[in-house]
Formats: structure tokens, sequence, C-alpha cells
């Protein structure tokens, strides 16, 4: 997935702070309740990998919930990961790799992860995209591995909100290949790639968070 440039302004907000440090205000918000939710459901030691990492500040919630987990935070932007490392300095936390998450393959340098996260990103790419996403996913996932997927999503093919609506309508009107995904879609997708996914959960800002495991 190349970077892209027809994304509204909405999609990706973040803000010059110190440094290289970006701010995003959707994860000062969303990174905690996040962080409490792979707390009770991921696991306690291993490796956990971040795809599409944004702006660093998601996994320095992560490992703080999380300090037995060795975290690999990962991004497409080089200003993205410079910010990450900027964020980052905990023990657990890696520098930042260059990682394309929907790029075929990329599993075969990141196997054997306990857990992968992933924020935010489903609506930004294509379905081709996703079932690429996914499969690697699975791949990379260690036996009993977690995958964590958390973001905006359809229901039963309909928007929760008329800000859902809108948001959705102006990722669409910028690429009408990419949008929401239905979670019920997401949920087979998931299950093609090997996935066993539970029901998803109820987040804030009506979004949802899809815990799926690799059998063992």
């Amino acid at each position: 997935m190349p970077l892209r440039t027809n994304l509204p302004p909405a999609a990706s907000v973040a803000e010059q702070g110190e440094g290289a440090r970006l701010s995003a205000p959707s994860a000062v918000r969303n990174a905690p309740v996040i962080a409490e939710m792979l707390a009770v459901h991921g696991p306690h030691e291993g490796r956990a990998l971040e795809l599409a990492s944004g702006t660093g500040q998601h996994v320095i919630a992560f490992a703080a919930a999380l300090p037995h987990v060795d975290w690999q935070p990962s991004d497409i932007d080089p200003s993205r990961r410079a910010s990450i490392d900027a964020w980052a300095h905990a023990f657990n936390i890696r520098a930042a790799i260059a990682l394309d998450a929907t790029a075929p393959g990329w599993s075969a340098d990141h196997a054997g992860q306990n857990m992968i996260v992933l924020v935010n990103l489903l609506h930004l790419i294509s379905e081709r995209e996703a079932h690429i996403l996914l499969h690697e996913v699975s791949l990379a996932l260690a036996p009993g591995g977690l995958f964590a997927l958390y973001g905006p999503f359809l229901r039963d093919g309909k928007t929760v909100s008329e800000a859902d609506a809108a948001f959705d309508a102006s990722l669409r009107a910028g690429d009408p290949d990419i949008g929401y995904k239905d979670a019920g879609a997401v949920q087979r997708w998931m299950r093609d790639a090997g996935l066993h996914p539970l029901a998803p959960l109820p987040m804030p800002a009506n979004n949802l968070m899809f815990l799926a495991h690799q059998p063992l």
C-alpha cells in the first residue's frame, strides 16, 4: 500500500509536537481503552507486532499495560516512524521498522508473533488489501497468538451514526475502493485467513474491537 495522498484531512489528523513527535487527538482518546482491552485479553509475555503504528502514542500505552511483552512498532511513513521513536523510550519497545501491512510476504520476516495489533487502518485500505493483510497476519502469528483489530465498521452494511456516514462518504469520494468494512464480512475474512474470531466487542465512539486467535 503506497502512501495515500487522496485521503480527507480527517482520516489521519496529527499535530506537530516537540522534536519529531506527532500527536494525534484520536490516539490520545483511544489508546487507554485499547490498552486496557489488550491487558485483559492479550498475552502477558512474548512478542507483539503493531502494524501501522502511526504517531507512536498507541504503542507507549500498550507497552505500559503489558510491560513483559516485547513490542515492535511499524509504519510505512518515515515521518511516523520518527515520531514513534521519539515517543518510545520504554525498555520493551523496539525501534520502529518500515512495514507495509498490505504487501504480500511480510509475514516471512515476522513469524512467531504472540500478538499483532492493528488500529484504525482497515477503513483506509481496499478489500483486496484487507484480505492480503489478514492472510499475512495469520501466517505471522504463533500458534495460539492473538490478533486485535480496532476501528470503525459497518453493521449489517450500514453506518451507525451521521458522523460515521459522513466520514465513510468522504473516504469513498477520494477512493471508491476504500471505506468502512462490514463487521460480519470482516469476521468471514478472518475465518477465511485461518483465524478464529470472537464476536466483536463494542468500544467508545461507535468503534469495535475484533479479537481473533491463531489455532493451536
